[in-house]
Order: structure tokens, then sequence, then C-alpha cells
């Protein structure tokens, strides 16, 4: 959540920030009156409780004088109404005011290059060289529906569209990777958690699911709680309302779990295959760390995810996103995008993105720094979506005769 106070003092700025990440001037107008009436009341509140201390000060004054108290008694509770009038009223407007900031996006950093869309993201690097096949290279619902290991009339029939069932040498590459994932990440020092799958709406606050993104997650009837999206909102909010010493930071987290998504606003995107399922698993990594010490973790993460690919014979390459691609919480975000020789173009299978303190506001989430309490900075990413790493090995690692090659780090785990 955007900070208030620092909106009060530079909104000017911090509009033109929210705008370029799609925030619309109509919103950020009906924000201004909202910040500016609130100041206002709070002003008014406080100058009363100014006047009111000055005559309780005369109270001493008075009495040793002999003076009648009775005026000045009737003076202060008239302006001890007022101002318990204005605090209401200045409690209401801050719970309005904080209402609407739940649903505003994070500011952008200022070196994100402004763009409307994912065509306006900057390739930062390339990594690995794409392989050239001397036959056309198959997508891979192709290659898993003629080998019969990604069954997708079977997934529909227990489900519905969007889900898959997988058998053979798919479900062992499947939790071949997880275990991969969870051993490289910690080995690079993020500590393994086992988390629940179900949240509450207070933890998916926190993280900045709710309230905006309702609509796109899978709802537990007549409980508050919710499917998973991502881990980051159960590793995140571990944390949650807790002042952690100052010694334990950075914490490094990776964990595995399914994610569930409704997909709702991907109407028509990715029908085929398996790059956009309701139900898919991911590892992940968070971080929870010191203002000055996210920078450097943030470029830890991107590079443990970019090296776990490298390590698969995977070509990809590092994407910085544009304003109008940045999601709701991140500050600054680094794609990366592996490269899938059936499509014949590089697809997204990591986003690691540092949300400043944007998200530690909203999950009251604070290191103590002597007699201070300082909000921490919070970071997440993919390492990595294992769906689609398994698409991007069934792709570039596979034979004219439809057999798939599994890479070497990957042999002891089957």
């Amino acid at each position: 959540m955007i900070d208030s106070k620092l909106l009060q003092k530079e909104f000017d700025k911090i509009a033109n920030s929210l705008e370029k990440k799609g925030v619309s001037k109509e919103l950020l107008s009906e924000l201004r009156e909202d910040v500016l009436s609130t100041k206002s009341t709070r002003q008014k509140m406080e100058e009363i409780q100014s006047k009111q201390n000055a005559l309780s000060s005369k109270f001493g004054t008075y009495k040793k004088e002999g003076k009648d108290i009775t005026p000045l008694q009737e003076e202060i509770a008239k302006l001890k109404k007022q101002k318990q009038s204005l605090e209401d009223e200045v409690r209401t407007l801050e719970e309005n005011l904080n209402h609407k900031l739940m649903g505003l996006p994070n500011i952008p950093n200022d070196n994100v290059p402004i763009g409307a869309d994912e065509n306006d993201n900057i390739v930062i690097e390339q990594i690995g060289t794409p392989k050239e096949f001397s036959f056309t290279p198959k997508e891979h619902w192709d290659l898993g529906q003629n080998s019969g290991i990604l069954d997708f009339q079977r997934g529909v029939k227990l489900s519905k569209s969007r889900f898959v069932a997988m058998n053979g040498i798919a479900a062992k590459l499947e939790r071949a990777l997880v275990n991969y994932f969870l051993d490289f990440n910690t080995k690079r020092g993020f500590n393994e958690w086992y988390v629940p799958f179900m949240a509450n709406s207070n933890t998916l606050k926190g993280t900045g699911q709710l309230p905006k993104f309702e609509d796109d997650l899978f709802k537990i009837e007549g409980e508050d709680l919710y499917l998973i999206p991502t881990a980051e909102v159960q590793l995140t909010n571990l944390y949650n309302d807790e002042i952690i010493d100052s010694k334990e930071l950075p914490l490094l987290l990776t964990s595995y779990t399914p994610c569930f998504r409704k997909e709702a606003g991907s109407a028509g995107r990715d029908t085929r295959g398996i790059i956009r399922q309701h139900q898919f698993d991911k590892v992940e990594l968070v971080a929870i760390t010191k203002p000055e010490q996210s920078k450097e973790i943030f470029d830890k993460m991107v590079q443990c995810a970019s090296d776990i690919l490298t390590s698969l014979e995977l070509p990809h390459q590092k994407v910085q996103l544009c304003t109008g691609d940045l999601g709701f919480s991140a500050s600054y975000t680094t794609d990366l995008e592996v490269w899938l020789p059936g499509q014949g173009k590089y697809r997204e299978i990591s986003s690691i993105s540092n949300t400043l303190d944007f998200q530690a506001r909203r999950a009251k989430i604070r290191y103590k720094d002597g007699k201070k309490n300082i909000l921490c900075h919070t970071l997440n990413g993919s390492s990595l979506a294992v769906g689609r790493t398994l698409v991007a090995i069934m792709e570039n690692h596979q034979n004219e005769d439809g057999t798939i090659n599994i890479p070497e780090v990957l042999k002891k785990y089957i």
C-alpha cells in the first residue's frame, strides 16, 4: 500500500507515476479530493486541540488570581465537543482513503521504462543459443498428445477446460523438477518451507491479491479461505504483523505449492497446451530484507532462476518490464522468458519483482533498528513455473521421433 503521508506531501508526483501504471485520471482526481479533505479536516482538529491546550493551561493562573473559571470550563467543553466531532470525521475520511489506497498499485521505480504493454518491455540479456533442428520442431501439445503423456481430454472430463492429466515421463518430470528446483534454491541460501495451500482474506490483502483481484481467486464456499494463486502469498505473510530482529535479515525463503487461478482476464489466450492452466505447480522465491539490501537480493534472485534454466540447457532472456506491464504490487520487475522452438518465440517462465515496502505496509512486516520500527522490503519470484519448464524441456530437447532427451541434471531425480 502507498504511504498516505507521502501521498499528501507529493500528490502530483505520485499521481503522475500511477497514471503511467494505468490508473485513470478520474480515479486520481477523486483521490486528490479525498486527500485534500482528509488533510484539511485533520488540520482543523489539530487547531482546536491547540486552542483547547492553551485554555487548559490557564486554569492554574485563574485559580491563583481568584478568577471565575466557569466561562473557561464552558469554552473548553465546547472545544472538546467540536474536537470529538472532527475526530470522528477524520477517522471516517482516513478509513475511506485507506480503502481506496488498498486498490491502488505500487509506484513504479524511476528506472522502469515507460510503456503501454508487453510490447514496450526491454530485453536486457540473452543467455544460450536456440538449437537448430534438422526437422520442424513440434509444439508441446502435439508431443504430449502423440506420446500420450499429456491427456487433455481426461483433464477436461475430471474438471473442465484448462486442466490436464499427466502420466508417464511427464508426471515423473513434473515431480523431478519440483525437487530439483528446491534443492537448487536451498544451495543458494533459501530456506525451504512447506505451507498451506489455502489462505484467509487477511493474508491475501497483505500481498495485494485482495481486494482488487478477488475475481481471479477460487473461493472456498462458506469459509474465509481461498486457494492460493502463488506461494508468495504464504511465504511473505509468514511474518504478517511481526517485528523482526534486524539480525535475522535478510530472510530468504523458498517453497513448492500448486497454484490456482481463474485466469479471469485471459479469455482466448493460450487455450491449447499447458502454458495457462487453472492449476499449476510452481516453486517460489521470497525475500524479506532491509531497504538497503533489497536491490542486491533482487539481483541474486534473478540470477538464481536464470542459472536453473542454464543448467537445464534452456535458452532464455532477461526482460525489464515497462510501467504498463508491471504487476500490481511490483515497483520493478525482471521477467525470464524461455525459448520455445515449437512456437518459435520466447515465453515468460519467471517473474522476479521488488515491491519495496508496498506489501510490508499492508501486512505490517517491520524490523527493529534500535528503538525504531522500520518497514521491510519484500521480494518475490518464480523459480520456476514447473509446467512451463516442462513445456520448454519437451520442445527444446525433442527428437524427430517424438521422444524427449532428459537434461543431465534431472537424471538422478527420475
